[in-house]
């Protein structure tokens, strides 16, 4: 047996040496590669950027868009964070936060477009970071939306004894964060991640080739080139292109998503070990890695030990002045921006009321058909997203192999424009009979019910194993297990799912009805058509007013809606005991 284990033991030395050499070569290549993305960031500015169709100019497009959607989306993760943890533990800003989060991912990413470019190139008039910086805002703004929705649900839906007992044992603001809210959001937050990685693949194309006026802004990217090659009607750039998105998908899929994935199973609030969990060889090379080992015991402990102690020291200093009593400073500052929000919107509202005035009786009716009728489609979109979402995406969250499978295939699915696809399905039902008052709908559901699926399998996967056992111990049917297990352990991610979806739905929406096919315009009573005519029209007072009663309608369905259901899933549907 010694024998053995000394045998044993040099080629297992040899295999971590390995193993760390391959991750040091690795971590060289990628600092080597970001270095060399951005430099140009920080050169003057291009505007004479040609983009090459040749297939050997795609590596490095690759690089290119791959660097600005990582950046985007660390802003993206830390803005959810920040929101949504401010969010779920302030009442007063809560009632204002998560209606406000649900208007900005209604508003479509293109509405961004102008004022973010000209804000950006402002700052850096001289210099390319200025373009730069835009084109990752405005990935941001594809990205961020469900994040912090994401965020917001778990930190609302953590169980009752969890909280207890980090209160019992005194965890400060720091060790709350990283021992309980953090890893219990976690698996929400990596399905999350993936659709939010999807959704920047989603709108690369707009945010790496734009006009603003005279002003032509490119940056060589992966989008640019599927634009670049589209406007050339070049087919084999176009395959080309989307091969190596698909290859980036399916490579992310195996390196990063997958290994996460198994790594955030130990966060299952559960008490038996399932047997069936996610796995991943990447994960377990790194977990053999001597390298790492000693990077976490020699530097991440320690900066987490100093983080807890900096955060007990302040939450000390703060229960001093608390108990001292509040101070007369902080009451005023709190009036004083109160008193300026409330001014600032006593003013908008002024504002929007003038112009809104101005409108004819035709016009107020138009807007009252127009809302009407894109309410009964984006709810028909999320009828039917949910339909097939919830099934699949249960059958898929439970069961680990098949989900090595699908995910990289749902991912590729979410990736791929909606209106790339939209010509085909016009096409389809102008000979069926359906038109674009149809094909609207059909718009809004490509777009949209990806984020259900995504938390959906998100809630399935996070459903603790030992429950699953006892409704096999039980010998519970199929209509009981549904009943009693699957829909309320799944019921949080899947009112996420279906917030997120249903601000996609309002931003499709402008797109979706009043759209340019073969020289004509097909357009269908609707919010999205009115906002898109009043613009091609130059109607700014229609334009405004339309608008804003977008905006009013996704507040009052959050109010009346969404803000109800997440207070079910946080009282109800919670996994306590």
């Amino acid at each position: 047996m010694l024998q053995m284990l000394a045998k044993a033991m040099p080629s297992e030395r040899f295999g971590s040496r390995a193993i760390d050499l391959a991750i040091f070569g690795a971590l060289v290549a990628l600092v080597y590669g970001i270095g060399a993305a951005a430099l140009p960031w920080f050169g003057p500015a291009n505007s004479q950027v040609e983009i090459s169709l040749a297939p050997r100019a795609l590596p490095a497009y690759a690089g290119y868009s791959l660097l600005r959607m990582a950046v985007a989306y660390l802003l993206s993760l830390l803005f959810a964070l920040i929101y949504g943890y401010v969010a779920a533990y302030h009442a007063r800003a809560e009632r204002v936060m998560i209606p406000l989060l649900d208007v900005l991912q209604s508003i479509p990413v293109l509405s961004f477009l102008p004022g973010v470019m000209l804000a950006m190139v402002a700052l850096f008039p001289t210099r390319q970071l200025g373009v730069e910086l835009g084109s990752i805002i405005l990935i941001f703004t594809g990205q961020a939306w469900n994040l912090a929705f994401s965020f917001y649900s778990s930190l609302k839906s953590i169980p009752r004894e969890l909280r207890e007992a980090a209160e019992i044992y005194r965890f400060n603001r720091w060790q709350r964060f990283t021992q309980l809210e953090l890893p219990y959001a976690a698996i929400g937050l990596i399905w999350n991640s993936m659709m939010s990685v999807a959704g920047g693949w989603f709108f690369l194309m707009a945010c790496e080739m734009f006009v603003l006026g005279e002003r032509d802004f490119r940056l060589p990217g992966l989008g640019a080139y599927l634009q670049t090659a589209a406007s050339a009607g070049d087919t084999r750039a176009i395959l080309w292109g989307v091969a190596t998105m698909v290859g980036i998908i399916v490579v992310l899929d195996q390196l990063l998503w997958r290994p996460l994935i198994a790594w955030a199973d130990k966060f299952k609030f559960e008490q038996v070990e399932n047997a069936l969990a996610p796995r991943s060889t990447v994960l377990e090379l790194l977990r053999r890695s001597r390298a790492l080992a000693q990077l976490d015991r020699r530097v991440l402990r320690p900066i987490g030990e100093a983080m807890q102690l900096f955060f007990a020291r302040r939450a000390a200093a703060r229960a001093a002045l608390r108990s001292a009593g509040p101070g007369k400073l902080a009451r005023v500052i709190e009036y004083t921006c109160a008193a300026l929000f409330v001014s600032l919107i006593s003013y908008g509202v002024w504002r929007a009321a003038r112009v809104c005035s101005t409108l004819t009786a035709a016009e107020v009716r138009l807007l009252v058909r127009s809302a009407a009728a894109t309410f009964l489609r984006v709810a028909a979109a999320l009828l039917i997203g949910v339909a097939w979402t919830v099934p699949v995406g249960v059958w898929i969250g439970l069961r680990p192999r098949l989900a090595r499978v699908a995910q990289p295939l749902a991912q590729i699915a979410a990736s791929v424009p909606a209106t790339a696809l939209f010509p085909i399905v016009l096409l389809v039902l102008i000979r069926w009979g359906g038109g674009i008052n149809i094909g609207a709908i059909a718009l809004m559901l490509l777009g949209t019910q990806w984020y259900i699926l995504f938390n959906v399998i998100a809630g399935a996967t996070a459903i603790p194993n030992d429950l699953r056992e006892v409704t096999d111990l039980f010998n519970f049917g199929l209509l009981d297990r549904w009943r009693s297990l699957i829909l309320p352990a799944i019921f949080p991610y899947l009112v996420t799912g279906l917030v997120t979806a249903a601000g996609g739905a309002w931003n499709a929406s402008i797109v979706a009805e009043y759209f340019h096919f073969k020289g004509e315009t097909l357009a269908a009573t609707g919010l999205g058509a009115t906002i898109s005519r009043a613009t091609d029209e130059g109607n700014f007072d229609l334009l405004l007013a339309s608008t804003l009663t977008m905006i009013v309608m996704v507040v009052l369905i959050n109010r009346l809606v969404w803000r109800r259901l997440y207070k079910l899933a946080a009282t109800r549907f919670k996994l306590e005991n």
